[in-house]
C-alpha cells in the first residue's frame, strides 16, 4: 500500500462510523445526545449509548478516529502496526469513556513535554493518542464534581494537560516492568498515574469512584454493522495482498509465529494484506467470545472488539489470544463471576493484553495468564477510581510482572538440569 492509500484505510472505518451517525437519527437528536456525552461522567463504565443515544456514540466514535488519524497525517507518521492500533483503540474508547471534549487536554499536555524536550511531536504521538485513557479526568472535573464554573471546566483542562505532560517520560519506565508481556503499556503507565492522582483528589474529598452505566439488550443492529466491517476487512486485506509484492501464506506465518511482545509491529512483520486479515480475524473471533459467553454489543464491549482489531496490527492473533480467552473463561466459572455479563466479557477482550504470554511461554501459561487476570481487573478499579480507562492494561501490567518472572526461572531451571 502506499501511504496515501494507508491514511485512507485508516480514515475509512471513522468516517463510515460518522457518516452513519449523522443518518441514523434526526440531526437535533444527535446533537443534543453529543452534548450529553460531552458533560458526562465519563468514568469506568459510562456506556456513551446509555448517555447519548446511537447516532450521538457512532458521531463521538467517529469524530475522535478522524481527530487521530489527522494528528498522524499531520505528522507525517508512517501508518503502521502501533498507528493502527491507537486510532481504533482511540475509537473503540469514544464509545465508553473518551470524547471529542475530553481528549484534547492530553493531546495538549504531550505537545507540551515535546516543546520542552525540544523534541518532534511525531516522537511522542502514539503516546499522546493512547494517553487519552486518562480523558475522563478531564470530564469529571469539568462537570461532574460540583466545583463552580467555569473554574471546574479550567480545573479539569488542566489536570488533562498535567497527566498529559507526565506521561511520555513514565511510559518508557513502566514498559520495564512487565518487560513487554503487558501489551497495553499505556494502560498500566495511565492506572499509575491515575491512582496517584485519585489518592491525592480523595485527601481533598472528591468522591472519585468507578460506576457502571450499560446500554440494556438492544436489537442486532451493532452486531449486524461490525460482523460486516470485520468480513470487509478481511476482503480489503485479500485486495491488498493480491497487489502486494509479498506473499499472503508467509506473511500470515509470520505473524502467527511472533510472541505479540512489544514491540511487534505487524505491518512490518507480514505486510498489510496479513496484517488488515489478521484485524478482521480477530473482529469475528471476539464476537464470537462474546456470543458464546452470552453477551450483547454495548459500548464497553464494542470498545474491546476494536481494541482486539487494533491490536491484531500491533501483537495479537489467534494463536496467542485464544489461550487468554480460555483462561478467563475458566476462571468466570470457577470464581463469582456471571461469564456473560459485561464484565467479565470485556475481562477477556481486553485481557488479550497478555497474548505475549501465551505467544512466549505457550498456551498453558496463556491459560494461566487469563485465570490471574479475570482476578486481578475485578480489583484494581478502585485504586484509579475509574479514571483510567485501560484497567485491564493496568491489571495486565501486574500479571505479566508476576507472571514472567516465575515461569523464566522454571525453564532456567530445567536448561540448567538438563546441561
Amino acid at each position: 500500500m502506499t501511504s496515501k492509500k494507508a491514511y485512507l484505510f485508516l480514515a475509512a472505518f471513522p468516517a463510515l462510523l460518522l457518516v452513519i451517525g449523522l443518518l441514523i437519527e434526526p440531526i437535533g437528536a444527535t446533537g443534543a445526545g453529543v452534548i450529553r456525552i460531552i458533560t458526562a461522567r465519563s468514568l469506568l463504565l459510562t456506556d456513551y449509548l446509555a448517555i447519548g443515544g446511537v447516532g450521538a456514540t457512532l458521531v463521538n466514535a467517529g469524530v475522535c478516529g478522524l481527530v487521530s488519524v489527522g494528528l498522524v497525517k499531520l505528522n507525517g507518521v508512517q501508518v503502521n502496526g502501533p498507528f493502527i492500533a491507537a486510532v481504533y483503540t482511540v475509537i473503540g474508547f469514544a464509545f465508553f469513556g473518551k470524547n471529542v471534549y475530553n481528549i484534547w487536554p492530553v493531546f495538549a499536555g504531550v505537545f507540551l513535554y515535546s516543546r520542552i524536550q525540544k523534541t518532534p511531536f511525531r516522537n511522542s504521538l502514539l503516546v499522546a493518542l493512547f494517553g487519552t485513557t486518562l480523558a475522563p479526568l478531564v470530564s469529571y472535573f469539568s462537570f461532574v464534581s460540583g466545583l463552580p464554573q467555569p473554574g471546574g471546566i479550567l480545573l479539569g483542562l488542566g489536570f488533562g494537560v498535567v497527566v498529559g505532560f507526565v506521561l511520555p517520560p513514565l511510559a518508557s519506565h513502566m514498559l520495564r516492568f512487565h518487560d513487554g508481556y503487558n501489551i497495553y503499556n499505556i494502560g498500566f503507565t495511565g492506572g499509575i498515574v491515575g491512582s496517584f492522582f485519585v489518592a491525592i483528589f480523595r485527601s481533598f474529598d472528591f468522591a472519585i469512584a468507578p460506576e457502571i452505566l450499560l446500554v440494556e439488550r438492544a436489537g442486532l443492529f451493532f452486531e449486524l454493522l461490525f460482523l460486516g466491517i470485520f468480513t470487509a476487512l478481511i476482503v480489503v486485506g485479500l485486495i491488498v495482498a493480491r497487489s502486494s509484492e509479498h506473499s499472503l501464506a508467509d506473511g500470515a506465518k509470520r505473524i502467527l509465529a511472533s510472541t505479540g511482545r512489544l514491540v511487534s509491529d505487524f505491518v512490518h512483520i507480514g505486510g498489510y494484506g496479513a496484517t488488515i486479515i489478521n484485524m478482521g480475524v480477530m473482529g469475528l473471533l471476539g464476537s464470537a467470545f462474546v456470543f458464546l459467553l452470552g453477551g450483547y454489543f454495548n459500548g464497553p464491549v464494542i470498545g474491546g472488539l476494536l481494541t482486539v482489531v487494533g491490536f491484531a496490527a500491533f501483537g495479537k492473533h489467534p494463536v496467542n489470544c485464544i489461550p487468554v480467552l480460555i483462561g478467563v473463561v475458566l476462571a468466570s466459572f470457577l470464581k463469582i463471576w456471571d461469564a456473560s455479563t459485561t464484565v467479565v466479557v470485556i475481562a477477556g477482550l481486553f485481557g488479550t493484553t497478555l497474548a505475549p504470554i501465551a505467544g512466549q511461554y505457550g498456551p498453558v501459561a496463556g491459560v494461566f495468564a487469563g485465570f490471574f487476570h479475570l482476578s486481578i481487573v475485578m480489583n484494581v478499579g478502585m485504586l484509579h477510581g475509574g479514571i483510567n480507562l485501560y484497567n485491564n492494561g493496568f491489571a495486565g501490567g501486574f500479571v505479566a510482572s508476576f507472571l514472567a518472572p516465575i515461569i523464566d526461572a522454571f525453564k532456567k531451571s530445567e536448561s540448567e538440569k538438563k546441561a
